[in-house]
């Protein structure tokens, strides 16, 4: 086995995104995606339509990838799945094809906890792009999750916070649905947030011990104030909207940052990642980046075609399972291997 002179084929399903990438060690050479629009008429994923969806797709995508990168699929020498977490009809679509694909080729199957490739993907070898040494804080946050990590090393990590609820990209779609923006809506709500005053609506955090986060109570904090300003204006969407989603977005960052600098503080690391879909909302970026200057962090952004549901994170985890011997360790041929809707880190 060639640690040194690995082609691995990465397959991500967990949600609404088909992707499949191809690595040669750390190095990305194609990294596919194909989104599902179908679910931007419901407001929200709709699990069947999803699973439906990645099985049309699987196929092509990966197609895609290998030609992308220029490789025969005879010349992979392992394949990465996301096993889990996510939704179980998505994920049994990876998980059957990526079994399939390594038994018809003979070569090693791993299996990739989604969450753990997200706080890995800072390890992609990619231009500009600095890698975090050990130990570091990583704050993943996505629609499905929000946790403070301590990483001690590539796969020793420990969950130190997370949410007792929602999760904020949760809290970031919901609010933009009360707003009348469309699926998904987060984004949106930080394109809209560049142009208002964030403190022009200002909001109560809520209170949670520890390193824990809640966003149920924020929510309805949002929805009855929404209410009352449109009982008293019809218009008040249309003329406050940047304001409001400024003061929205000021209020989530604002929690995040105080949960991160009191797991700073607990545990001496000022060594701090962010991964997840909503890594990629500019005023996350921003306070970040703001860390670093006032609190002498060392602060590390993931390159934005990774932080939303990719394969290539996936694959970065998959080659340092390779290349650690955790392939011949764990018999990593095994198809046996389940897809699991619920896995920690």
């Amino acid at each position: 086995m060639n640690s040194t002179n690995c082609y691995l084929l990465a397959i991500e399903s967990s949600c609404d995104d088909t992707a499949a990438a191809i690595l040669h060690n750390d190095k990305v050479l194609s990294n596919v995606v194909a989104t599902q629009e179908i679910h931007e008429q419901y407001g929200g994923v709709v699990p069947e339509l999803a699973s439906r969806a990645h099985q049309q797709n699987i196929v092509p995508v990966v197609t895609a990838a290998l030609q992308k990168a220029n490789i025969d699929k005879k010349e992979l020498s392992a394949i990465a799945f996301t096993s889990g977490p996510g939704l179980m009809g998505s994920l049994l679509v990876g998980t059957s094809f990526s079994k399939s694909l390594a038994l018809g080729l003979n070569i090693p199957l791993i299996d990739v906890n989604h969450m753990q490739a997200h706080i890995l993907a800072h390890f992609i070898d990619e231009e500009g792009y600095e890698k975090p040494s050990f130990p570091f804080l990583a704050m993943t946050i996505s629609g499905g999750h929000t946790q403070i990590v301590r990483v001690d090393s590539y796969f020793q990590m420990s969950v130190i916070g997370e949410t007792i609820d929602d999760a904020v990209g949760e809290a970031f779609d919901k609010s933009a649905k009360l707003l009348g923006l469309p699926y998904p809506g987060g984004p949106l709500i930080d394109k809209w947030a560049a142009k208002g005053n964030p403190k022009a609506f200002p909001f109560t955090k809520p209170k949670v011990e520890g390193l824990n986060f809640s966003f149920s109570g924020l929510k309805t904090q949002i929805m009855y104030f929404m209410q009352k300003q449109l009982k008293e204006n019809p218009n008040f969407i249309e003329e406050h909207i940047a304001d409001v989603c400024a003061s929205i977005q000021y209020t989530i960052v604002g929690i995040l940052m105080d949960k991160l600098k009191k797991a700073v503080k607990q545990t001496g690391i000022t060594q701090v990642a962010i991964g997840g879909g909503v890594s990629a909302n500019k005023g996350i970026r921003y306070a970040l980046t703001q860390a670093e200057k006032n609190m002498g962090w060392k602060t590390y952004l993931p390159k934005f075609e990774y932080t939303t549901d990719n394969a290539a994170m996936i694959g970065i985890v998959g080659y340092l399972k390779y290349s650690e011997g955790f392939v011949e360790k764990n018999n990593y041929t095994d198809t046996g291997v389940q897809a699991q809707s619920r896995l920690k880190i």
